[in-house]
């Protein structure tokens, strides 16, 4: 393994703290918070693609002549629709996924802010000995 991938740390840099119960339950506490933030990035991410999915789906129905009738997806299945309908389901679902989104926005913030409290100190007791940063 080449040492410029994984650097290691000089013995000058390197701590001998022990790990009290304190210390690895705030380790714990960031493992877990680390892997929501994860989950909740994804589902974000995920909830922002349909969004713009949804406006370009909008976009096309605008275009539409408003006396067809047009396929929307219920379940698994297809459904004609009038176009007022269809179009007001859209605006649902847009609204729906609007708050969802500002949901997953305001709990990876809380997230965040917790693992940052948590990355003082145990940097702060453990220094270059731990890493808590996000590859």
């Amino acid at each position: 393994m080449s040492s410029d991938k994984f650097p290691l740390l000089q013995r000058k840099d390197e701590r001998d703290t022990e790990v009290t119960w304190e210390d690895q339950q705030r380790i714990n506490t960031f493992s877990k918070l680390n892997t929501r933030m994860e989950r909740l990035e994804a589902e974000y991410k995920r909830q922002k693609t349909e969004k713009e999915y949804l406006d370009d789906l909008s976009m096309e129905i605008e275009l539409l002549d408003e006396d067809l009738s047009v396929p929307y997806k219920i379940g698994d299945a297809f459904v004609m629709l009038p176009l007022e309908e269809a179009q007001e389901r859209v605006e649902k679902e847009m609204e729906s996924i609007d708050q969802h989104v500002e949901d997953l926005d305001s709990q990876i913030s809380d997230i965040s802010s917790q693992m940052e409290d948590l990355k003082k100190v145990l940097y702060e007791r453990f220094g270059n000995s731990i890493n808590l940063e996000r590859s």
